[in-house]
Order: C-alpha cells, then structure tokens, then sequence
C-alpha cells in the first residue's frame, strides 16, 4: 500500500499546536515528544487524503547579533559596529528547535505555518522555512500560510480553506527593524556605559542603554516631569454664589470661570452682594447622547488594564495572550476597531448567555436586537479583540479572569445602544454678572448598563422658571492655585506613543518595561511613571548634543519606511542603509561632544575617585584599588583610571593578598551568601580581561545564545575557570572531577570551612565534603580508574571516620567508598554507581586508611584542559 502525503504544520506555540491538531483530527490523534510534542492523524488535505504532523516552535528560532569578534567592548570600537556584519543565531540553543524541525519535514510534501498573523509571524514563518529546507520556489514541496485570528473550530476549519502563501515583504520588515535596532542600540549603550561607568559610582544601573524607541519613550516621561519642575503656581480668584431652591443648596458656576487679578475679583463680587437675587434669564433642556465603543484594539486594551485594573502593559500582554492560546479570546494583537462584514455577532453573543453577571443583559440583546457596532478602523490586520468562548474565574484565574471580563463587557458594549440623557443648562444673571448650573438626567442607560464605570454622572436640578427671581444667600470669593500637570501615566504614555508612531501595538509594552528595568524611571502609585536622577540627565544631555536622539520624530520616520518595506512598496536593504547611515553620523558628533552630557553627569552623581574603600593592589601601578559597591559592582585604580567589573549579587573581599602569576593583580574571593553559596577566588584583570584562547563560557554571562558575549558589566572568567597550568588557584588544580549536572568541573571552594564543598564552576551543583574537617585540598596525584584529582582530608580527631583515631586520607571522591559514603550533593543528581564493583584505590594513611571503590559512571571522568 503505498505511503501517504506527508504534511507537515507548524504554530507558534506548543499549545496552538495542540489547539489546531485537535480540531483537524477531532480528537483523534497521537501524540509524541521531541523538542516541542509533535501531533499526528491522518486526514483530508486540499481533496486528498494525507498524513498530518503538527508541531510548534517557542517563538523566534533566531536572534540576530554580531559574530563573535565584535563580542569584546575593550576591543571593538563601537563606531565599528555600524558597518559590521550581522547573523542569525538560534535564540533558545539548548531546545534544539532548529534540528527538531529539519527532522520533522523529512519526507513531508507540503508545509502549513500556523504563526501568528502580525509581521513577527511572518518573520518567523520564513525562519520555519531555512529549518526544514522547504523552498517557495519549489512546485513539488508547497509551503502555505494559514491566516487565522482565534483559535476556534471555526476560525482554524475556515483558514484550512482558505490557505495562502507567506509574505515575505512583512518578514524583510522585521528583518530591517531587527537590523536597525541592533546596530543602533548597540553602538550607543556600549560608548554610554564604558564611558559613564568608568568616571561616575551610583549610577545604579548595569547597562547604559540606548534605544531608537525605548529613548523618546523614556523623553516623554522626561519631557513631563520638566513641565512639573519648572512650573510656576499662580494665584487666581472665582466668584461662587450660593442659593437655595425647593430645599436644595445650589452653587452657580461664573462665566467668566476665574481672574488672576485679587482686585478685578473683589470689585466683582462687591457688585454680585449688591444685586442680592438671582434672575433666571434662561432655561434650556437638550437630548444627548453618549455613543457606544468602537471594538477593543490592543492599545486601548493597554491603556484600560493599567489605569483600571492595574496591570502593567508587559503584564497585561502576557494574560491576554495566555487567554488567546487558551481559546477564550481572539489574537490581542490588532490595530483595527471596525468588525469586518462577515463577523457572527450572534454566535459570540450565544457564548455569553450563560455568564452568571451578564448572562441575562446579554439574552435581552439577543431577544430585542442588538445594534451594530459603530465604524471604527479597519488597519487590514486582525479583527477587534473579542470573547470567543466562556470562561470562569476558576478555570482562568484572578487576574486573567479580570482581563477577560474587561473584554467581554467592552464587546458586549460595542453592540448595545447609545447611552441616551438629557442635560438642563440654567443661566442666571447677578449684579450683571452672568452665572450658570447644569443637571444631567438618564434617559436609556444603553452600554453604561454593561460597562458602569462609563456611566453619566447624574445631577438632579430643581425646576427654574424664565424670569423667575432667586435670592442668594451668600457670596463666596475662592482663592485657588493653578497646579502643575501630574507625572504620566502608563495609559497616557501609551497614548503619546501610539500618536507619534514610537514601537507597535506587540512593542509598545517592551520599550515601557523596558525603561523601568533599566532604572531610567520608577512606576508609582496609580501607575505613574515617575523618571530617576539618571533618566533625567540622560535626556537631558541628548537634548544638549543632539535633540533627535530622544525626539519620536526620527522613530516616527523609521516606523513609515519600514512600513513601506512591508507592503512592498520600499527595498529593505536601502531602508536599512538610509538609517544606518544617519545614525552613524549622530553617533560620530555624540562621541565628539559629549563633554557636555558627561557636566551634567558630573552635576548629578559622584566621581569613581571619591567613591568606595580601598581593597586590593591593582598589578600595573601596585596602588590600591577602590571596590564601589554600587550597581554594577567594580573595582577602580585612580591612578591608572581603569575600571574592573565584578560578579553581581555577591560580597567581595582580599583574598589572602595573593596575586595572579600573569599580571601581578590581588586575587579577591566572590562569595554568594547562604548555607548553599559558593565562593571562587578571582584575578579582576582576568576577569575583565580572559587572557587563554576558547573560554567560551563566561561567568555571569546571560543564559541565551549570545552567553559567550563579553558584556563587560559583571560577566568574566574567575579562577574556577582559567587553565593555567601552574598556578594554585586556578581550574588545573584545584578542579576535582567533572560535574554530574552539566559540561562544567567540581572545584573545591578555598574558603568553605568548616562546611567544606565542591562547587560547579558552570551551574549551581554543589558536592557537601566531609563537614568540620581541619583542612581539605588538592594533590597532585591522579586516580589511576577515572583521572579525577585526589583530595587530601585531615580529619578533626574528635569526629574522624577512620579507625584508631587516624585523621589524614586521600582518595578519590568518585571512587573510594569513605569518600562516596560521607559526600551530599545539593542542586544535582546524586553520584550513581552503574556496574559492577572495581579495584579499591582509595588511600589512607595511618592505620586506619580503608580501601575505596569504583564508581563507574562516564560522565565522571575529569577532562583534560
């Protein structure tokens, strides 16, 4: 019987996956693992049976970055990174995305990728296709996008029948933006933070960083909290009359509204006493109403979940997107207001009926008729954010539940009436003098009903007469200050951003987290975003060299061209040179003056000279260096005026004033608190600076495909790393045996007593030795079964294991069965014996020495260096 097609499917997310491989088999399908679980059944594609694979990715499969010869800050000039090349790396290495795809697509016919339909999804659509060797080109192995924006029976069954091919004008997009970004941002963060952080302490913030859309993001906070700096409070005065009418007290609102003049306002209010009553000289009723929402785009769903409910928008957009994948609501990323023609507002309505809140509101719509929803905006990409299925409290979860209720009430009242009331204006006049008061009456409560925090503000107003006459029972003169405006909120960043085209609605969240996590401003209470000392005269020195650089003009212009790229309607590789080219020329005159950022730095914050405690000798001039505690943490020569980072999250002393063979610098001893801590001895030269060929893996570096970056701000190479071959502390001797949990090496840690231990110097495994043992070390000796390094133990003679009171042994931790029994490992599997017994070559001295075993395990084996 011959084979069937093979069809290969991929989404975005594993959970997408199981969502489209669900409906398509109606459940009837197998399921295997692989680096993300792989569904398969057979069914119908196109007319013609076939056998399905759906699968999924975890996001992008690449990043793009540098190669690795611009990785090192001190030895690649920024301005170089403009004109340097770029490439894609995997971004999650150790998921083996890229592999499980090609393996996947053997033998496969056809491929249909189930991204997201924004532009980041077409990107990766094409990143799908490098993967699994798929070529567009190809008339024997076809490749279709589905287009989808719920993942619903319905919407998935719809996109199967209406399968079209990737764009690859939007992937170009993202590929400029991505290039363009890198290079910028790069370039700028790398000459900001070595030049700052090498003059200046409390800075407070690891990373100097420089964004095209996270800078004019952070300049609007700035631009701000200078309106509210410099504003200057005046005075003003408003006449307030009060009457009373059919026992209600009235207070009448001036015409004129307010004077800044204490003596025009005195002589006012002389004439108002004067007249005494009131004379109504009109009385006007007018029907109005307040229009219904249009549909719920991502940008105002931002806006709504910080001012009302709190969330951050970083926050908000992981909920809705979690509620996305989870099929209660649709795609969360959408520009568009307007419901396309085709949209069933009947069945989505049905969904609602059983909601124990809205259930019943919503039932009447169905029975009376609900109204169609105004025009909004059709941007061609998504439709408004909808309800596409009920959903509990208890099956979402609080904060999910709360977004998602949001959602449902706004759809429900894009379909509600008008919210309909009747406004009463009365204008009265006193001593010549014109005054007025208004009252607002509900007719038809229409959405409001649904959406109460929309609500008219009713105000009962007792009948007025036309010529009727008041008497007014007193005269107040209100003495009042003008304020300054209040520090912006997230919803009124948002705002600004999307007004000024700075980022897209999938962006817009990241470049305001951003800003906080890098310190530039602090989120307060209501949401305000309140900018710090270094936000400040970040912006402010830009404004001083270069106002475009936190300007959103040139984002704003950045975003249109990529646009253009998009539609095809602009060559990608122009778009990128164009801008590339500009900002190479900004950041050649930012290098040139900035000596006037670094006066207002200077002003702002301490000198590295006046800062911090001498600790150690630096190796060049044999002066002590000063440890500045502050974020990020380093040591600073005044003479020789070089800065060297250290390790974050730890405490940092002299280590026994002993100095590295290469370059004469004063070890220091990291340590990480706590009982399960750990503490490596480092060379702040070698740290900084690695002098050995192929240490790829630095300490502290991110976990992420760019972990070999030397990222100059707190990631290097201590002794627990460094392959010298003579000195004492470093991985060569005082490396023990390999570690059970990863590629890394057990190394004793020198300062651990009485709780002596092994620790991994790549991952958090940590081997418990002998507790309360005068001294353990190293020897030279080597085990003759696994190669690891003999430790010596001298035992306390009240606690030793050995017989007759014997206190030293050596042995091998891996073999001899003292050793194996009196060892705990913590953070890592434990040391598991596999085979039979081997030879004993444990030895102890005195007359108690037992003998050891061997514990046959390959991943044991000490590795040459």
């Amino acid at each position: 019987m011959a084979h069937l097609p093979r069809v290969l499917m991929v989404a975005e997310k594993p959970s997408i996956a199981l969502s489209i491989a669900s409906v398509l088999s109606h459940g009837q399908m197998s399921t295997r693992r692989g680096s993300t679980e792989v569904h398969e059944f057979d069914g119908m594609f196109r007319g013609f049976k076939a056998h399905y694979r759906v699968t999924s990715v975890i996001g992008h499969v690449f990043s793009v970055d540098f190669p690795e010869k611009y990785q090192n800050w001190s030895t690649v000039d920024p301005q170089d990174l403009f004109d340097a090349p770029i490439q894609k790396k995997e971004s999650n290495p150790k998921a083996h995305i890229c592999r499980h795809l090609s393996n996947e697509a053997r033998g496969c016919s056809y491929m249909v990728l189930w991204l997201d339909c924004d532009r980041e999804g077409e990107n990766i659509c094409f990143e799908v296709i490098e993967c699994t060797g798929f070529d567009m080109k190809d008339s024997k192995r076809k490749v279709y996008r589905a287009k989808f924006s719920s993942v619903t029976e319905k919407d998935i069954s719809k996109a199967m029948d209406n399968l079209v091919e990737p764009n690859m004008d939007e992937a170009l997009a993202v590929d400029a933006r991505q290039e363009i970004d890198l290079k910028v941002g790069v370039a700028f963060s790398r000459f900001q933070t070595s030049y700052f952080q090498g003059k200046y302490q409390n800075l407070d913030c690891r990373v100097i960083s420089y964004g095209p859309c996270q800078t004019p993001t952070l300049g609007f906070c700035v631009q701000r909290y200078m309106q509210i700096n410099t504003f200057k409070p005046e005075k003003f005065w408003s006449l307030r009359p009060h009457l009373m009418k059919d026992g209600y007290e009235l207070q009448l609102e001036w015409d004129r509204r307010r004077l800044f003049d204490l003596e025009a306002a005195v002589v006012f209010q002389k004439l108002v006493v004067e007249g005494r009553t009131a004379k109504v000289v009109d009385v006007s009723e007018k029907q109005e109403v307040k229009g219904r929402p249009t549909g719920l785009n991502t940008v105002n769903l931002l806006k709504v979940a910080s001012s009302a409910l709190g969330f951050g928008p970083q926050t908000a957009m992981h909920l809705a997107e979690r509620l996305y994948t989870q099929g209660f609501i649709s795609y969360p990323r959408t520009e568009s207001t307007a419901y396309p023609s085709s949209f069933d507002f009947t069945d989505t309505l049905r969904a609602q009926v059983s909601n124990p809140v809205w259930g019943g509101y919503v039932q009447r719509l169905l029975s009376d008729g609900f109204q169609k929803p105004k025009s909004g905006t059709d941007a061609g990409d998504h439709p408004p954010i909808t309800p596409m299925r009920a959903a509990t409290e208890g099956i979402v979860g609080g904060d999910a539940w709360r977004l998602y209720q949001y959602v449902c009430q706004h759809f429900i009242g894009t379909v509600s009436p008008n919210c309909k009331y009747i406004r009463t204006k009365v204008e009265l006049t006193i001593g010549g003098e014109i005054f007025h008061c208004t009252g607002q009456r509900v007719t038809e409560k229409g959405f409001t009903a649904i959406m109460p925090w929309s609500a008219v503000d009713e105000k009962k107003l007792p009948s007025f007469l036309k010529g009727e006459k008041i008497e007014v029972s007193r005269v107040e003169l209100y003495e009042g200050n003008t304020s300054p405006p209040d520090f912006l909120t997230e919803s009124e960043l948002i705002s600004l951003m999307e007004k000024h085209g700075i980022g897209t609605d999938a962006s817009i969240p990241v470049h305001i987290n951003n800003i906080g996590e890098r310190n530039y401003v602090q989120v307060q209470s209501g949401r305000k975003l309140v900018p710090t000392a270094l936000g400040i005269t970040l912006i402010r020195g830009y404004q001083c060299i270069d106002p475009d650089l936190c300007l959103p003009d040139i984002r704003s212009f950045i975003e249109q061209q990529i646009t253009l790229v998009a539609k095809g309607q602009a060559d990608h590789s122009r778009v990128v040179q164009h801008v590339i080219q500009q900002f190479r020329r900004k950041f050649s005159y930012f290098v040139q003056q900035i000596e006037h950022m670094d006066a207002l730095f200077e002003a702002q914050f301490s000198p590295l000279a006046d800062s911090g405690r001498a600790l150690s000798k630096c190796g060049k001039c044999l002066r002590y260096m000063k440890h500045i505690t502050a974020v990020p943490p380093r040591l600073f020569c005044g003479t020789c005026e070089e800065v060297y980072y250290l390790p974050q999250k730890g405490t940092v002393k002299l280590y026994k004033e002993l100095t590295c063979p290469l370059d004469n610098f004063e070890l220091v001893i990291y340590s990480v608190p706590g009982t399960e801590g750990k503490s490596f001895p480092l060379c702040p030269y070698c740290y900084n600076s690695p002098p050995f060929e192929g240490i790829d893996t630095l300490f502290g570096a991110a976990k992420t495909a760019n972990a070999s970056a030397k990222t100059k701000t707190g990631s290097g190479m201590p002794c627990s790393l460094c392959p010298h071959p003579t000195c004492p502390h470093s991985l060569r001797n005082q490396g023990v045996c390999a570690c059970p949990e990863c590629e890394g090496t057990l190394v004793l840690d020198p300062v651990s007593f009485p709780k002596w231990k092994l620790n991994c110097n790549l991952c958090s495994c940590i081997v418990m030795l002998p507790e309360g043992a005068h001294r353990i070390a190293t020897t030279t000796n080597r085990c003759p079964e696994c190669d690891s390094a003999i430790i010596e133990i001298d035992f306390n003679k009240k606690t030793t294991p050995l017989e007759n009171g014997a206190t030293l042994h050596q042995g091998c931790v891996l073999c001899d069965e003292l050793l194996l029994s009196l060892v705990e490992v913590k953070h890592g599997r434990s040391f598991v014996r596999r085979g039979g017994r081997g030879r004993g070559r444990g030895r102890g001295r005195g007359r108690g020495g037992r003998r050891g075993s061997k514990a046959v395990d390959p991943k044991m084996s000490f590795r040459d260096f």
